[in-house]
C-alpha cells in the first residue's frame, strides 16, 4: 500500500459511519493502516465509538455541495455508504443529486476512488420492474460511474450479519413463530454474504488499479431461498423444525406490515427488503476475486455466517446493529435551554428522590434502563405505546438495546436515542417515536450537598401545533404512574442492587 503523503497512509473518507456498515467499515480500515475521516451529520454519535479518538470527524451532509466538498480536501479514497431509504415518496431523487454531488466534489477534489455499496439487481429483469429501492440503488452505482472518477460498485443481496436488518428480521420470524404462513416470496433463490466478507471486499476496493472502474457482485457460497435459511437458523439455535407454508396473496406492503409486528424491525425498512426479495438475486460473477483474493474459508459459507452472527447476539457483543443510523425523518432539533430558550410553549415534568444506594449503584441502574430490563414502571402502558408507535409507522419499543449494559452516544434504545451520555451523571435521550412534537428524556446520578445520592428525572416536550398541546395535555394524567413510578422504581432497584452485592473484600493488614 502506496501513498504519496508521507505522514502516514493514504486518506479515506466514510459517508454513513453512524450506520450499521460505516461503523464496522471505519476500526477495518484503520487496522488495515488507512487514515480515515467521517462526514456526519451528528458528529456526536461517534463519540463514544471505540475508534473515535483515531479517526477524524468533521460535520457535513451528503445532500450539501459545500460541506462534501470540504470533506473531499486531501482524500485518496470515498466510500458512498448512505440512502435516502424511507424518507418518503422522493428519496430516489435525494439519492439520486447525492451521489450527482459527491461524485462532482470528488472528481473536483482529485479523489483517485470511490467505492460504493450497493443491491444486487437481478440481470434478466427490467430495471422499470424493480423495487424503487433497488432501482435507487442502481441508479445511484451508474451516477458514480459517470462522475470521471474510477468507481468500485460492490452490489450484495442479503448482508448476514449480528445486528443487521436482514439478519435481525430471519432471526425473530423464525424464533417467534413455529408455524409461520409466508409470502411467497420465501421460494425465491438469494446468495447471502456474511458482514465479515462485505467489509473485506470494501477496504480491499481502496486499492483497485486505476483504470478498473466498474460494479462488482459479492456473495457467499451458498444459493438458497429464504426458506432455506429460516430453516437452517432454527437448526443452528437449537430449535425445532419450523413449519412453513407459503401464500401468495400477501404482497410486499402486506409483507412488511406483518414483519413489523413480528420483528423490531419497521415497515419502512420491511419494505425495501422484502421488495427486494421478489426476484431472484444470485452473483452473475465473482471477478472481485481477481483483485481481492479469496482467502481459506472466505467467503464464509450461509452456515458459518449464521452461527458468527448469532453468537455474538448471545455474548452482547453487537458492534453496530441496523438501527445505528437515524431514523429517517426523526427530529435533531437541539434541546432548548433553561432558562432563556424563546421557541414556544415547553411542558416538563420533574422529579427528584433520594436514593438509599451510591451514585455507582444509582448509575448502573439509569445505563442499563430499556430492552430486556423494560422501562421500571407500568409495563403495560409502555407496551401499549410502543404497539400505537408501530401502527402509525414508528419503530415502536422492540429495537432494544446493542449492548445489555453499557450505551454510548448514537445508540437506538427502543423508541428514544441516545443523545447524550455523562457515564456516572447523565443519560439524555431524544424520542424517536411518532409524536406531534419534540421530547426528551433525562436522568441524572446526583448527590446533595451532604454527600447523599439523589435521582432526578426531567421530562420534556415542545409541542407542534395544537395537536401537540392536545397529545401532551391528554397523557399528562398519566404522568404519576408512568414518570413517578420510573423514579421511584430506579431509586428502589438501585437500593436493593448494592444491597445485594457481596461487600468487597478489604486487603489483608
Amino acid at each position: 500500500m502506496t501513498s504519496e503523503d508521507p505522514a502516514g497512509g493514504p486518506r479515506c473518507l466514510v459517508t454513513g459511519a453512524t450506520g450499521y456498515i460505516g461503523g464496522r467499515l471505519v476500526p477495518e480500515l484503520l487496522d488495515a493502516g488507512y487514515r480515515v475521516r467521517c462526514l456526519a451529520r451528528s458528529p456526536g454519535k461517534l463519540r463514544d465509538h471505540p475508534w473515535a479518538g483515531r479517526a477524524e470527524v468533521v460535520r457535513g451532509d451528503v445532500t450539501d455541495a459545500e460541506s462534501v466538498g470540504a470533506a473531499m480536501r486531501d482524500i485518496d479514497i470515498a466510500y458512498y455508504l448512505v440512502h435516502a431509504l424511507g424518507t418518503g415518496a422522493g428519496f430516489e431523487r435525494t439519492d439520486r443529486d447525492s451521489a450527482r454531488i459527491f461524485g462532482e466534489q470528488a472528481r473536483a477534489a482529485g479523489v483517485r476512488r470511490i467505492v460504493y455499496l450497493g443491491g444486487l439487481t437481478p440481470a434478466e429483469v427490467d430495471e422499470r420492474d424493480l423495487s424503487p429501492h433497488l432501482r435507487s440503488r442502481a441508479e445511484v452505482g451508474r451516477t458514480l460511474l459517470a462522475s470521471g472518477v474510477p468507481t468500485a460498485v460492490l452490489r450484495a443481496a442479503v448482508i448476514i450479519g449480528s445486528g443487521s436488518a436482514s439478519f435481525e428480521m430471519l432471526r425473530y420470524l423464525t424464533e417467534r413463530l413455529p408455524v409461520m404462513v409466508t409470502p411467497s416470496w420465501v421460494r425465491t433463490r438469494i446468495q447471502p454474504i456474511a458482514v465479515r466478507d462485505v467489509l473485506r471486499y470494501l477496504v480491499g476496493s481502496a486499492e483497485l488499479p486505476r483504470e478498473v472502474s466498474r460494479t462488482f457482485d459479492i456473495g457467499g457460497p451458498d444459493v438458497v431461498t429464504y426458506l432455506d435459511m429460516m430453516r437452517q437458523y432454527a437448526s443452528i439455535s437449537g430449535l425445532p423444525r419450523r413449519l412453513i407454508v407459503p401464500v401468495p396473496v400477501l404482497t410486499p406492503r402486506l409483507s412488511s406490515h406483518w414483519i413489523g409486528l413480528v420483528t423490531p424491525v419497521p415497515p419502512a425498512i420491511a419494505r425495501p427488503l422484502t421488495e427486494s426479495l421478489r426476484h431472484e438475486v444470485v452473483c452473475h460473477e465473482h471477478d472481485i476475486a481477481r483483485y481481492v483474493p479469496d482467502r481459506p474459508r472466505s467467503p464464509v459459507d450461509l452456515a458459518t455466517a449464521l452461527s458468527l452472527a448469532l453468537q455474538r447476539v448471545r455474548e452482547a457483543n453487537v458492534t453496530t446493529r441496523w438501527s445505528s443510523a437515524s431514523v429517517p425523518g426523526a427530529p435533531s432539533d437541539p434541546l432548548p435551554t433553561d432558562p432563556d430558550w424563546a421557541g414556544g410553549s415547553l411542558y416538563t415534568d420533574r422529579r427528584e428522590l433520594p436514593v438509599g444506594a451510591s451514585r455507582s449503584a444509582l448509575w448502573r441502574v439509569i445505563e442499563g434502563i430499556g430492552g430486556d430490563n423494560g422501562w421500571y414502571s407500568f409495563p403495560l402502558a409502555w407496551a401499549i405505546r410502543g404497539r400505537l408507535d408501530r401502527l402509525v409507522g414508528g419503530v415502536g419499543l422492540r429495537r432494544g438495546r446493542r449492548d445489555a449494559a453499557h450505551l454510548r452516544a448514537g445508540d437506538s434504545l427502543d423508541f428514544w436515542r441516545v443523545e447524550e451520555i455523562e457515564p456516572g451523571r447523565l443519560l439524555r435521550l431524544r424520542a424517536e417515536m411518532r409524536i406531534p412534537g419534540l421530547a426528551w428524556l433525562e436522568m441524572y446520578a446526583d448527590q446533595d450537598g451532604w454527600g447523599r445520592t439523589r435521582y432526578r428525572q426531567r421530562a420534556i416536550f415542545h409541542p407542534r401545533g395544537l395537536l401537540g398541546h392536545l397529545y401532551w395535555w391528554s397523557v399528562s394524567p398519566f404522568h404519576s404512574i408512568v414518570f413517578g413510578g420510573m423514579a421511584r422504581n430506579i431509586a428502589r432497584t438501585a437500593a436493593e442492587e448494592e444491597a445485594a452485592r457481596p461487600p468487597e473484600r478489604q486487603p489483608a493488614p
